[in-house]
């Protein structure tokens, strides 16, 4: 299941109710703040992966709130706003804004593209976490050389597709973590990819045989899978 948090800052109740309402289907931790003062608190204390933010608030702006949360946190800002000039889409954007959208919107637009944005930052963050790696790494009888894209298993390479490769970092660079199979379809193949999360099961099952991981990649009931972290 998704474990990010988002918070919502949006004084229209009505509204942040739907949002906090359908992302939370989707599986990601809400929080409400009717205020910039609020929402400010909150930043602190929920510690959010991403910001909703509202532009007219009743206590500031929202390009104030979204100008402060971009000098002291490092977190994606997706704003919503009555406004619908160019000139005010602009603006929000260098305030530090990540993507913007006008009201009314469609809920399932607001989802996709709250997705497309951390999906970049978990993609960001794994390629910090790349450059930091080890050349190789061993997991028993598993080796991977990063450099090479190379997998060797009891000592002899493993013929991955690339998208088999990607799938097989992606878990291996967050072990312990479970992924849904929306996350994996999203991160590995793609938000645009016409397929659907029997891909994913495909591609695990491949693994699996290919590697002889099946104690290492582990099936979560109900969300999706994730590697064996050391120790467990």
């Amino acid at each position: 299941m998704n474990n990010s948090k988002i918070l919502i800052i949006e004084d229209d109740k009505p509204i942040a109710d739907l949002l906090s309402y359908g992302l939370s289907l989707e599986g990601y931790q809400t929080r409400v703040a009717s205020n910039g003062a609020a929402g400010i608190s909150e930043i602190q204390s929920f510690q959010p992966d991403l910001l909703l933010l509202d532009w007219m608030l009743p206590d500031q702006s929202g390009l104030d709130i979204c100008k402060k949360v971009t000098a002291e946190y490092n977190i994606p800002i997706f704003m919503i706003t009555a406004k619908s000039d160019i000139t005010d889409k602009v603006l929000g954007l260098e305030f530090g804004a990540d993507d913007y959208i006008t009201k009314p919107f469609d809920l399932r637009e607001v989802i996709a593209r709250i997705r497309t944005i951390l999906r970049r930052l978990e993609q960001s963050n794994l390629r910090e976490q790349s450059d930091r790696q080890p050349d190789s790494i061993c997991f028993g009888h598993i080796e991977i050389r990063f450099e090479e894209r190379l997998v060797n298993n009891n000592a002899k390479p493993v013929d991955l597709t690339p998208k088999e490769y990607d799938l097989l970092m992606t878990l291996v660079r967050n072990p312990g973590r479970t992924f849904s199979r929306s996350e994996l379809l999203d991160m590995v193949w793609g938000y645009d990819f016409a397929g659907d999360t029997r891909t994913v099961d495909t591609h695990i099952q491949r693994l699996r045989k290919k590697l002889d991981a099946t104690d290492l990649i582990t099936t979560v009931f109900g969300i999706g899978y994730k590697f064996k972290k050391t120790g467990d």
